[in-house]
């Protein structure tokens, strides 16, 4: 029915010449790949199992089946996308504006939940460090995560600039740990004064027991940063986009599949997937942190290697 119009579309399509990523025709034979980032504080496989319903309802309600797969790196699920070896990426929101700019993602989903598509970062130190204020941040260090994290990175670099505090000429040293966990790690064995990272990636490090919440305090807070998105290819047929929006959108409502299940950042669990939302969500984020450019990036990382 659906899905077998679906894939005539696709077999009619490649007659013409479509590059690679539309060489999957969603079949149980030939799934569309998902590759996902990798979740802070998770594991691959347990990132996996936290999206697996999701894909599991939408195989239900449209026929449309999937390899999912968690990538190794923010960068690692970027190039997939773009050098066409997956169909379908959950990114981090800056890993999909870059994406997005490069031609190779286009929006599907965002989760929701109690209404709300965001979330927000941090920069925390220790209670006992005596750091009251961004002011006291002057001659500290920081540990920050990978360079396409929106909360580990960019956002805590935004809001320590905001405040009058520049990271490059007025910190201390910084570190680039590659995630969320290493940087709240860091600062837990007094490596760093400061870290920046997501609630949701502080929340779960105290959840798992590796980190005393008691022991740290929330020095500064973002404003609000859109959730993690759901992106597909852009050279997918426009039957096959439409058919994931809808099964996307009630994946939620799908029989044979718990509410409950339905999860996203963090494993934690959503209330629907919202695949309404305007692009304008990002480019708000994208203007916040525009001045983070390649040329800053690689002063951070100069100064990351001092």
């Amino acid at each position: 029915m659906r899905f077998a119009l679906i894939v005539s579309v696709l077999i009619g399509l490649w007659s013409f010449g479509l590059p690679a990523v539309a060489q999957r025709t969603g079949s149980a034979a030939s799934p569309l790949r998902v590759l996902l980032i990798p979740a802070d504080g998770g594991t691959e496989d347990g990132t996996k199992a936290d999206f697996l319903p999701l894909f599991d309802a939408i195989t239900r309600t449209s026929g449309i089946h999937f390899d999912v797969q968690t990538g190794q790196s923010y960068s690692a699920v970027i190039e997939g996308m773009c050098a066409g070896q997956a169909e379908i990426a959950w990114l981090g929101p800056v890993s999909f504006v870059e994406a997005r700019n490069r031609g190779c993602a286009e929006f599907l989903a965002i989760e929701e939940r109690d209404g709300s598509s965001t979330y927000y970062a941090g920069v925390f130190v220790r209670a006992s460090s005596g750091i009251d204020t961004p002011a006291d941040l002057a001659g500290k260090s920081l540990a920050l995560g990978s360079q396409h994290s929106a909360s580990a990175y960019s956002y805590p670099l935004a809001m320590i600039a905001e405040m009058g505090v520049d990271p490059l000429r007025d910190l201390s040293a910084i570190r680039i740990t590659g995630s969320h966990a290493n940087s709240l790690l860091a600062l837990n064995n007094n490596l760093v004064d400061a870290a920046g990272a997501s609630f949701v990636s502080f929340e779960r490090a105290v959840n798992q027991g590796g980190l005393d919440a008691s022991l740290f305090r929330l020095l500064m807070k973002s404003d609000p940063i859109p959730n993690p998105p759901i992106a597909m290819n852009p050279t997918l047929p426009d039957e096959v986009k439409a058919a994931l929006r809808t099964s996307m959108r009630q994946a939620h409502e799908a029989p044979g599949i718990r509410p409950d299940s339905i999860r996203g950042y963090g494993g934690k669990q959503v209330d629907r997937y919202n695949t309404a939302v305007s692009d304008t969500l990002f480019d708000d984020m994208a203007e916040t942190i525009g001045f983070i450019d390649q040329d800053y990036q690689a002063a951070i990382l100069q100064k990351s290697g001092s």
